[in-house]
């Protein structure tokens, strides 16, 4: 294993371990957990798909398709499960952001020096 594959795993294990991955993973559980949750969302996605398929293909979804779809995602949008999820995710986004500007900078500031790595 390359020295850097060495760093991205660490870094990856690093992440595993912080707070806002946890907070994820623990909502994303809890969800898991939720058959009715869990079937909504199977069932948005698979409209979602369709809905897809449909506009790929050059057309619209129907009137019925698009409200169906609406009213799931509202549906879903009010559960405090859900909501946890999504406030979860977010705040992990934020820290892979940080992570990313961090490794860009780390990039520009190495592409400047004069050491070469094997």
């Amino acid at each position: 294993m390359s020295k850097i594959d060495e760093m991205a795993k660490d870094l990856g294990q690093a992440l595993g371990r912080t707070e806002e991955y946890q907070a994820l993973k623990r909502a994303a559980d809890a969800i898991e957990g939720e058959r009715e949750l869990v079937g909504l969302r199977t069932e948005l996605e698979r409209l979602e798909a369709e809905m897809v398929a449909v506009l790929r293909s050059g057309n619209e979804p129907d009137e019925e398709s698009r409200n169906r779809y609406e009213s799931l995602a509202q549906e879903l949008q009010v559960r405090s499960e859900y909501q946890k999820l999504v406030a979860a995710q977010s705040n992990f986004d934020k820290v892979l952001q940080r992570v990313n500007e961090t490794i860009s900078n780390g990039i520009r500031e190495g592409a400047t020096g004069r050491i070469i790595l094997p």
